[in-house]
């Protein structure tokens, strides 16, 4: 299995499709790993060189407790295939990342897909009383240092949303976010602590000049909904989509729908 050794880290990662073709970086949700891109490999590496690798506390990934830049795992991870650019997509905390690196390394990015994501820097947006009560719930589970239940709680809150329960879902789907979260309770106990960009990029994303798809669960949370709209009115060339019926994992929750949509995209920009 492919490891690459960072400084505090080994990088777990995974390549799919020609290596002469475009390259695209996925990176995941802080609530899953890079096995939450499975249902789009097959489609993306048709034509590209698709790239993903577990984050540090996530799936395959080792870390030690250190300081740690997220960009630069990303960019390490790059430039150990000769990868000089790429599209960047990224779900969650990965397209915070992905967002955070268009800023800070332009030329290595040709495009920005982000799902459920917003800049560093984003102001702080009121929560419903119900997240507010949800998020509760995730701080005593955390204080009571009952990982596995602090992972369930966490998929329960983003993944199916808080207007939705289990039962009202595609048992298959709630199967699958469970585990892409259980898989990574093992990594509770380690505390690397990524650096934060400087300044933050919430006042520089009307800088990201490539080709920008923005896209957002129709059942996200309010905070995710709110950054949606401010990259959809900030960034100079972009495209927005909801996915309806969906929350935080629309990549994974409707597969086929995400594919048809990143595809095209992807071939309308030439990337």
């Amino acid at each position: 299995m492919p490891h690459l050794t960072v400084p505090g880290a080994s990088l777990y990662y995974e390549t799919a499709g020609h290596v002469s073709a475009p390259a695209l970086l996925l990176l995941h949700a802080g609530i899953a790993n890079l096995r939450m891109w499975d249902p789009q490999i097959d489609a993306l590496a048709a034509g590209h060189f698709v790239i993903r690798f577990d984050s540090r506390g996530c799936g395959q990934t080792t870390t030690e407790n250190v300081e740690f830049s997220p960009r630069a795992d990303a960019l390490a991870v790059l430039d150990h295939l000769g990868v000089a650019s790429a599209t960047l997509i990224g779900c969650s905390r990965g397209g915070g990342t992905a967002i955070d690196l268009a800023t800070e390394s332009p030329v290595r990015v040709d495009g920005l897909v982000t799902v459920g994501a917003g800049p560093s820097g984003f102001p702080e947006v009121e929560l419903t009383d119900l997240e507010d009560s949800r998020f509760d719930e995730l701080d005593a589970a955390f204080d009571a240092q009952d990982w596995h239940r602090l992972a369930r709680l966490e998929v329960a809150l983003w993944a199916f949303g808080p207007l939705r329960t289990e039962a009202d879902l595609d048992p298959e789907f709630v199967a699958t976010a469970y585990a892409l979260g259980r898989v990574n309770a093992v990594h509770a106990e380690e505390s690397p602590t990524p650096i934060p960009l400087e300044p933050p990029t919430f006042n520089q994303v009307s800088d990201i000049e490539v080709p920008a798809f923005v896209s957002v669960g129709e059942f996200d949370i309010t905070p995710h909904l709110a950054e949606y709209e401010y990259l959809l009115s900030t960034l100079p060339d972009v495209t927005g989509f909801t996915f309806r019926d969906t929350a935080h994992l629309p990549s994974v929750e409707r597969p086929a729908d995400f594919n048809r949509v990143l595809v095209d995209w992807l071939a309308e920009h030439r990337l």
